[in-house]
């Protein structure tokens, strides 16, 4: 039984391909939703060590690398920090996922949480299972980044709770930035629910895909996310709409203060008290 190791890391929210793709003499431009795949004597170069045919890095837009038969991941973290910089290699290993692709004789294709038993090997199925991998770790980063801003919501929940009714503008923005942020890395960048070019050329492609995406809840998860950020945007209005209440409340608070201070100079002045 032939075996494919996988592992796959979420080290950042965006990585620029067509930079590494320029440095290493790729002669191509890459769009968003494909990856860019290194090997043989792109992939010797970046490693100064001797690689088989077996070994590849796929490294996708939304901040994904995943590696097949490859162990030399820190060497290779390096390489992209070259590119960018906002990559911390000491957290690389936060977010990532391990799995593992057999060949065995056998009538079905067998899915498990460590690894999928296929009949035979087909060329498709390293980047197949390298995209579900690489938006499975995506994802997870996201949902960590998600619950940080519920927690800071629930912060500003417990402040009106005690009547800390004021929220400042640029409290309310940097809180929606985030939500935006997260709205655009996960729903829009990750493209969770397109599928690589691959699967629209072969049916077998489209089915093994659709299959390892159902085991691995994407859509689900997915589904779940964009529930969740519309809750948080529907509190944000709230918390926006009583910031406004307070503020209008004061302005008013303001003028009719004006028009009975106005109102006692008036009175004073007709009771001969002013000159």
């Amino acid at each position: 039984m032939k075996t494919s190791t996988f592992k796959a890391f979420a080290i950042t929210n965006e990585i620029d391909l067509n930079k590494i793709a320029i440095h290493c003499g790729i002669p191509k431009k890459f769009t968003w939703e494909e990856p860019l795949i290194l090997r043989g004597d792109i992939l010797k170069t970046i490693a100064g060590k001797k690689v088989d045919e077996t070994q590849m890095v796929l490294v996708f837009s939304f901040g994904s690398i995943v590696f097949i038969n490859y162990d030399d991941t820190r060497n290779f973290f390096q390489f992209i920090q070259q590119f960018e910089d906002d990559i911390n290699i000491k957290n690389a290993n936060k977010y990532t996922d391990d799995y593992s692709l057999h060949i065995q004789e056998k009538e079905t294709i067998e899915l498990t949480d460590e690894y999928v038993v296929v009949p035979e090997y087909e060329n498709f199925y390293p980047e197949l299972i390298s995209t579900v991998l690489a938006k499975s770790v995506a994802l997870e980063k996201t949902e960590e980044q998600l619950g940080k801003i519920h927690d800071k919501l629930e912060t500003m929940i417990d402040r009106l709770e005690k009547g800390k009714l004021r929220i400042g503008n640029k409290e309310l923005a940097r809180t929606t930035a985030k939500i935006v942020r997260h709205e655009y890395n996960t729903l829009a960048y990750i493209m969770i629910l397109d599928k690589p070019d691959i699967t629209w050329a072969s049916s077998t492609a489209g089915e093994f895909y659709d299959k390892m995406v159902e085991f691995f809840e994407l859509n689900d998860r997915y589904k779940i996310l964009k529930s969740k950020t519309e809750i948080l945007y529907n509190i944000m209005d709230g918390f926006s709409t009583i910031s406004h209440s307070i503020r209008g409340l004061f302005v008013e608070w303001i003028i009719v203060t004006l028009i009975v201070f106005e109102i006692i100079l008036t009175l004073l002045e007709i009771a001969g008290w002013l000159p």
